[in-house]
């Protein structure tokens, strides 16, 4: 696992990057005239970073199938370092037609003018899941239809549930279900739960308890809030009953290593884990469950990734129809089945939910799920919060978020 030093360079180089190109590189947002269209048949350029072969094959193969159709043609790249080269082209004024946009740092792209919003011309804006739409919004506007979405659940080992004699009847339903089927599962040196010590795992608690760390606008740091020490004061708790553990502390690279290498019975992790345990724990049955209620109701954190137009391309018409065939139902269905990916369509859940029945709980938070915070120069904030959470066990939970509220302050202030 990278440091916390490393993360914050690398946060930190991005932020740069990124401003430096603001200065005369990027165009204004474009607010008249609706897309640019390219002069005959357009030849676009697609840069994305795939999870591996079966997302680079599903993507190429569908756009085989909108050149087929559309008469126009796209060439796609792999990105081994996306964030890097999503830095080059939007430097350039050649940049790539379309690309893929992570939530996390959509809002700096949005800020610069790097991208352009057709949200209003997307044919599919209103079957995206709400919580979706409001993640790749920006200074009120929509930008970029999400390719498919991730929500964090509780993994259950089966049999070390039933070998601590609990059952259905006590899937945990509440944070005080949680601690005490996690005191029961606890074993020896084996902890009961195992997560992730970041914003992006321990946020959901958070939330479970009525807080965040910027407002709904994210106009204001609320991160010192009574709620958030509370959610915080909460995981201290269960650390330091030794009943949940971070997944270094088990020798495992993240928590779905640690629930395949039966290091502990519960952890809280997304849908991707899915492939991880098919891969390298074939042999360990679990099941899935939903977030246990906070003191406020559910809560979970919702990752996705935006299909992205270039604003400086020459070709944004038909580089948004290419993004409706890339995310129209079928596509996001068919996705479905090729890399274990939920469509980010509503009108496609039932139909996902009866073929994967057992992403109930996954597709469930996307409800009530909230997006990680985007906000131009706020990496660097939320790594040292992660740095911080690393040592909660002996840490101080309300001096903890008095500091991430006042390096939150200071970012929104720029």
């Amino acid at each position: 696992m990278r440091t916390t030093a490393l993360r914050l360079v690398a946060a930190a180089s991005l932020a740069l990057a990124v401003t430096a190109c603001g200065g005369g590189g990027f165009e204004e947002k474009k607010d008249s005239g609706g897309p640019t269209s390219a002069e005959g048949k357009a030849e676009l350029r697609v840069l994305i970073g795939s999870s591996g072969d079966a997302e680079t094959n599903a993507v190429n193969a569908a756009v085989d199938a909108w050149e087929e159709e559309s008469g126009n043609t796209a060439v796609v790249t792999n990105s081994a370092d996306l964030t890097t080269d999503l830095s080059k082209t939007f430097a350039s004024n050649d940049p790539y037609d379309v690309m893929y946009i992570d939530a996390g740092r959509f809002a700096t792209y949005a800020d610069t003018g790097a991208l352009y919003p057709y949200g209003d011309d997307y044919e599919n804006v209103d079957d995206i899941y709400q919580t979706l739409r409001d993640t790749f919004t920006y200074d009120g506007d929509f930008y970029c239809a999400p390719k498919d979405f991730s929500t964090l659940a509780l993994v259950i080992n089966d049999t070390m549930w039933a070998e601590a004699g609990l059952t259905e009847a006590d899937y945990p339903k509440t944070w005080d279900d949680l601690a005490a089927v996690a005191g029961k599962l606890t074993k020896g040196d084996r902890p009961g739960l195992v997560t992730a010590p970041s914003r992006d795992r321990l946020g959901a608690f958070m939330l479970e308890a009525g807080g965040w760390i910027v407002n709904e606008d994210a106009t204001e740091a609320i991160a010192d809030s009574a709620e958030n020490a509370e959610a915080l004061g909460y995981v201290q708790e269960l650390l330091n009953a030794g009943s949940l553990a971070f997944f270094a502390d088990v020798d495992a690279g993240w928590g779905g290593e640690a629930f395949g290498k039966q290091s502990t019975a519960m952890t809280i992790e997304g849908n991707w884990v899915k492939g991880a345990m098919s891969a390298d724990f074939p042999d360990v049955d679990y099941t899935v469950v939903e977030l246990p209620e906070g003191p406020a109701g559910q809560g979970t954190m919702l990752f996705s990734t935006c299909w992205g137009v270039a604003a400086k391309s020459d070709a944004q018409e038909q580089a948004i129809d290419l993004i409706e065939s890339l995310t129209s139902p079928e596509q996001q269905l068919a996705n479905a089945d090729a890399f274990g990916v939920m469509p980010a369509l509503e009108s496609v859940r039932e139909d996902y939910a009866a073929k994967y029945p057992e992403d109930a709980a996954f597709i469930a938070g996307a409800e009530y799920g909230t997006g990680p915070v985007s906000l131009p120069d706020f990496e660097p904030v939320l790594a040292d919060f992660d740095s911080e959470l690393a040592g909660l066990a002996k840490g101080d939970p309300q001096a903890i978020l008095d500091a991430l509220n006042k390096n939150a302050s200071a970012a929104l202030s720029g």
